[in-house]
Formats: structure tokens, C-alpha cells, sequence
């Protein structure tokens, strides 16, 4: 594959993962769970036909993922709960920028787990971001969205630890792993719903958008990634996920009007800045190598 092609992949994969606030803020139902059940349905589907073409098969490659895969799989449930509440609590600007953070939380926790070595700047983004998360949490606790803020540092969380699981299991492919992470949040979803006497029967619009989440904006954008991610070195992936970011709140401000508050922006675009230092270092550094 050509860079160009790959950087192709990776910018349309996110960008479709970028409608997904816009995509909730269709959805009547106030419920989470719900909407993580039907949307993880939606995921199955595609990823399962997509490793069976690419591997051949299903069952084998999630056997081969091992304790690796399921670990990853039990971190996207916190992720993808944690990131549609906050979509639901908080503006999606400050969901996005929050769910920015996980490349640092991840280093962080490589280092803590896994013993690896991060770079001297890198810490030093690090800490930038951390200011930016700071301007950006404290508002949101002023604004009463304490909570959404905190379901998206836990989403942030998740995948982190993903990423984490991937590279102690040495897992050159994702999919299996996400793949188990959209059948344990149906699973952790269902059970959740079941116990707190709740249904999983909403609107058939609402089960529409969440089934059109899981199957074209996840599962379809983590097929184009993975193929484009071939071509590409992690610094490459790092900056060019950021379209993510950017593109989240434009697409509610174009299409709802909805805004995000001064020290929202502020601290997003100090966070984001931090993101993409981190990322050209890491060119660098590779350039060097």
C-alpha cells in the first residue's frame, strides 16, 4: 500500500468516527445502556465478516488474540459506555478533546505496567495537556458537567488501556480484540439494563442510529484504519487521528449550532497542541532512527 493511500484510510476512518456525536444527538433516549447495547450489535456484524475475510476464519483469531484480547476487549466496554454518557452529559467538544488524552495516558501506564521508557519530552506534553485538562475540567464542573467529564477521562481511560493490552500482547491486529470488546458490551449492557429493571426496547429511530453507529462509523472506520495503519508509522497515526478532534465539534456547531465555552476551547486546543508536538517529536525521532 502507498502512504498516500494509507493516509487516505486513516483521515476517512476519522472522520467518520467524528459523526458520532452528531449521531447521538439524534437519539431521544436518554438511556446509555441502550444505546451501547444496539450500537455494539451494529459493530458484530462487520468486524466478524472482516476477519473472516482477512483471516479466514472467526474463532481462531479470537483464540489467538489470548488474554491479551480479552483484557482489550473488557477495556473498550468502559471506553464505548464512558464515551456515549459523555456525549450524552457534556458538549462534544469537550468529550472529544477530553478522549484526546488517552496516547498520554497510555504512555503513562506503559510505563507504570509495562516498564517502557518514555521520552523526556514526551513528559513534557504530558504536562501541557494536563493543564489543558485542568482549564477544561474546571468548567465543566461549574457548567454541572462534572460527570460527562469524568465518563470521558474513563473513556479516555479505556482505551488507553486497550492500546496497553495490545502492545503487552504483542497484537499486531485489533480487530479480534475489538471485536470481543463489542460482544462484552452487548453482554455488560444487557446485564446492566437487566438488573436495573430498564428495557431494551426504544424508539425503532433510536435503534436505527445506534445500529448504523456500530456497523458504518465504528466498525467501518476501524477496518479503513487498520488497513491504512499498515502504511503508516505510529507518529503518522497520532497526528492524523486528531482529524477526530477537530471535525467532532464542527459537525454539531454546523448542523445543531452547538457551541462549546470559551475555556472549553482553550484548554482543547492547549491539549490538542500537546498531542501534535508529541506526534511530530515522534516523527523525529523515527526520521532519526
Amino acid at each position: 500500500m502507498k502512504y498516500g493511500t494509507g493516509v487516505l484510510l486513516v483521515v476517512t476512518a476519522a472522520t467518520s468516527w467524528s459523526l458520532t456525536g452528531l449521531a447521538i444527538r439524534q437519539i431521544a433516549t436518554p438511556e446509555p445502556w441502550a444505546i451501547l447495547f444496539w450500537r455494539s450489535v451494529g459493530v458484530l456484524p462487520v468486524l466478524g465478516a472482516v476477519i473472516i475475510w482477512n483471516r479466514g476464519g472467526l474463532m481462531a483469531p479470537l483464540r489467538q488474540a489470548g488474554m491479551a484480547g480479552v483484557l482489550g476487549g473488557l477495556s473498550l466496554v468502559f471506553a464505548f459506555a464512558g464515551a456515549i454518557y459523555a456525549f450524552q452529559a457534556t458538549t462534544v467538544a469537550n468529550a472529544v478533546f477530553l478522549f484526546a488524552a488517552s496516547p498520554f495516558i497510555a504512555a503513562a501506564l506503559g510505563r507504570v505496567v509495562l516498564g517502557e521508557s518514555v521520552h523526556p519530552l514526551t513528559w513534557a506534553c504530558m504536562a501541557v495537556a494536563i493543564c489543558g485538562m485542568y482549564v477544561m475540567v474546571r468548567e465543566g464542573l461549574s457548567m454541572g458537567a462534572g460527570p460527562g467529564n469524568v465518563a470521558a477521562l474513563l473513556s479516555a481511560t479505556g482505551f488507553a488501556c486497550f492500546t496497553l493490552t495490545l502492545r503487552w500482547g504483542r497484537l499486531s491486529d485489533m480487530m479480534p480484540a475489538t471485536f470481543l470488546g463489542g460482544a462484552f458490551s452487548v453482554i455488560a449492557a444487557a446485564a446492566i439494563i437487566l438488573v436495573r429493571g430498564d428495557t431494551l426496547v426504544i424508539p425503532a429511530r433510536d435503534i436505527a442510529i445506534s445500529l448504523g453507529m456500530g456497523a458504518f462509523l465504528l466498525a467501518a472506520g476501524l477496518t479503513l484504519y487498520t488497513f491504512g495503519s499498515r502504511a503508516l508509522r505510529a507518529a503518522d497515526l497520532t497526528l492524523l487521528s486528531n482529524v477526530e478532534v477537530l471535525l467532532g465539534p464542527f459537525w454539531v456547531w454546523l448542523f445543531l449550532n452547538e457551541t462549546a465555552g470559551r475555556a472549553t476551547l482553550t484548554g482543547g486546543l492547549v491539549l490538542l497542541a500537546a498531542v501534535v508536538a508529541n506526534g511530530l517529536l515522534g516523527l523525529r525521532r523515527a526520521a532519526a532512527a
